[in-house]
Parts: structure tokens; sequence; C-alpha cells
């Protein structure tokens, strides 16, 4: 699925670019890519981290894992080919998202570590992207469990479901760990908005970067 199969196109470039919307925005355009078992709280906290980053006036996207399901993705089963594929198309629209200047959360299992890495190495600089391992034990995760997916997994009524019957594969070393059994939510969040603060993506300390970066 990763075969270019288009011939003669080019990338256009328009008159705006990527700084001119980071500037008027007043903030860098990253992605926060949230990974951890189901149920560990990625959507949960996707969430609770846009609504906090609103209302600072900062915008901000959530590509959600079964939102993209239902129109983007909707041909795409749960094989490991399909979940490579599937992380594939929202790591370049992600990258989509970074160009316009948006600050944008993916909530996705994306349970392999070698799909994670494609989707960290189309950024384009380093800081772009910021791999969130929601760290949550499965047996906290199946106690959660509001749509009954774990119970159902291991009736074998779901088949290739991460944590049950499929692996998830852990980030060795992503940006920020949040154990979420132990975290509450409004801790969860502003770790990570402390983290993009200390690296300068927000607001004032966006603005300090840019004049150190042009002085």
């Amino acid at each position: 699925m990763n075969i270019q199969k288009a011939t003669n196109i080019h990338w256009h470039q328009g008159a705006i670019n990527r700084a001119d919307r980071e500037r008027m925005r007043n903030h860098r355009g990253v992605t926060i890519w949230f990974t951890g078992l189901p149920s560990s709280g990625k959507s949960t906290l996707a969430v609770a981290l846009e609504e906090a980053l609103f209302e600072r006036g900062y915008h901000t996207y959530i590509l959600d894992g079964d939102n993209v399901r239902h129109g983007l993705n909707r041909n795409l089963g749960f094989s490991a080919e399909d979940r490579e594929e599937n992380i594939r198309r929202i790591g370049e629209v992600a990258k989509l998202f970074r160009d316009a200047g948006i600050i944008n959360m993916t909530a996705f299992i994306s349970p392999y570590r070698r799909d994670r890495a494609m989707a960290r190495d189309l950024a384009d600089t380093n800081g772009d992207f910021i791999e969130v391992f929601v760290d949550c034990p499965v047996d906290v995760c199946e106690q959660r469990d509001p749509k009954g997916m774990y119970k159902k997994a291991r009736e074998g009524v779901i088949r290739e479901f991460t944590g049950v019957s499929a692996p998830y594969e852990e980030p060795e070393n992503p940006e920020i760990r949040l154990p979420t059994h132990e975290m509450s939510v409004e801790e969860c969040v502003r770790e990570i908005v402390n983290y993009l603060e200390s690296k300068g993506v927000l607001g004032s300390s966006y603005g300090a970067a840019q004049d150190a970066a042009s002085a």
C-alpha cells in the first residue's frame, strides 16, 4: 500500500507557508500522538487536552481512531497489514495538519513500534512529533472498558483485539509517559501542557523561541 502509483505529480507550495500560519496563531503546528491499550484513556486525554488548549486560544484538532474509521479508513480492518495502513494514512493527515499550523492530537492504539516510527519519520523537524504513552495495566483497562470490548474479545466474538488476542508494543522512548491508573485527567493534561510550554510550542514560549532562532 506504500507504493507510489501516481506519476508526473509535483508538490505545489502556496504563497502562505507553515511559518506564516504558525506566526499568526502564535504556536507551532505539532502532532501529539497518544498511544496505549484500549480503554487506557487516550481519547479521554485528547478531549481534555484539546479543551484546555482551545480555552487558551490555540488552534487544535483531534484525529480519533474510531472517527477516522467511519470515513477515511472505513475500508480497513484490524489485521497487522490494515493497522499499518491505518497509521500510515493518519501519519500523512497529521503531517498536513502540522503544515496548517494546527496542534493535532491522534488517539489511536497504534500497537506496533515500527508503525509509530513511520508516523514520526514524516515529521519535518525534531519536536514536531510528541509521542504520549498512555500507560495503563491491561487489568485496569479491562475493568474500565465502557464498550465491553475486552469481554467480547475474551469470548472470541472480537478477533485480533489488542491486549487480548493481538500484541501491544510499548514505546521505548516516548516524550511523555502518563500512568493513567495513578494520575487524574487534570494531572495528565497539566503535564502535557507543561511539556509543550517547556519546548516552546505555545504562546509566549513560541514567540521567545522564534526570536532566539532569528537573532
